[in-house]
């Protein structure tokens, strides 16, 4: 394997920025020149801002894992387990697993290969053909086992999970094999969320009967899935977010450990305020 690859960070489709993975399994992120000279570039996430408001531009490598935003990208625990299990890497090599998963990933960002190869020289090495014609491209965070998803046609409203997992505009989330009732459990509290007047996404329960193109591995369900309209996708094209671990530049395992409730309504009234704080609170 050469001792330098590089992912192209896209942004609504526009090359903005590189990951560049070194020797020692280091990787260096970096924004094109273009990007830091356009005075009216699109945001990829309020992390990148200074005090003053302007682009942060330095950034250090990092040993074995991806910057706290691209981090948050990736998938945790059993999800993760499972994608990179499929795609053939070791799951805690991000920079190799966000190389295989990068196709689809949550808000309007994509991550391709700057020299055009469809997957890293190991997988190459590892994969048969009709295992790399197989392996899932996608990313979606947290970790419960879930899939991006596609509105079938019919009128009994089923859905489909395309091909390496890529489009859709629906999450799939699965029942857990160890854990009842979990889909059941969030679909109740999503809803006495809308009956108190919260804005939330469509949602519904749906038999796993009605879930096609399930892909091979994820072992016996039992019980309902959930599935729930994706806010970051839209006919007009993928709608740029970002969470607060990624603002705030936390890693995944200290998400809920680095933030509270005043910090998050503090960057609030900063970008968006009165009106988004009040919403908040």
């Amino acid at each position: 394997m050469p001792d330098v690859s590089v992912l192209e960070v896209n942004l609504h489709g526009q090359a903005i920025a590189t990951l560049t993975n070194i020797q020692g399994d280091r990787t260096l992120f970096a924004f094109n020149q273009e990007y830091i000279e356009d005075q009216n570039r699109p945001m990829l996430s309020l992390s990148f801002k200074d005090d003053q408001g302007e682009l942060i531009t330095a950034f250090r490598p990092i040993q074995r894992m991806l910057p706290p935003f691209f981090s948050n990208l990736m998938p945790e625990g059993p999800l993760r387990r499972y994608l990179a299990e499929r795609a053939g890497v070791n799951a805690e090599r991000e920079f190799f697993l966000l190389w295989m998963l990068g196709q689809d990933l949550p808000g309007a960002i994509s991550v391709h290969p700057a020299a055009g190869d469809a997957l890293p020289p190991m997988v190459e090495e590892a994969l048969g053909e009709s295992e790399r014609r197989n392996t899932l491209r996608f990313s979606l965070a947290g970790v419960q086992l879930k899939f991006s998803a596609l509105q079938n046609g019919d009128k009994a409203g089923g859905l489909t999970i395309p091909a390496e997992g890529v489009g859709g505009s629906w999450i799939v989330k699965l029942p857990s094999q160890q854990h009842s009732g979990v889909p059941e459990n969030e679909f109740s509290m999503m809803t006495i969320a809308r009956m108190m007047g919260m804005d939330v996404p469509d949602l519904r329960l749906l038999d796993l009967e009605a879930v096609s193109g399930l892909p091979e591995g994820i072992g016996d369900l039992n019980g309902q899935a959930l599935a729930v309209r994706r806010f970051d996708r839209s006919p007009e094209g993928p709608v740029h977010i970002e969470d607060f671990a990624q603002v705030f530049q936390v890693f995944p395992d200290d998400k809920y450990k680095s933030a509270n409730y005043r910090s998050i309504g503090r960057v609030l009234g900063i970008e968006t305020g009165d009106a988004g704080v009040a919403e908040y609170v």
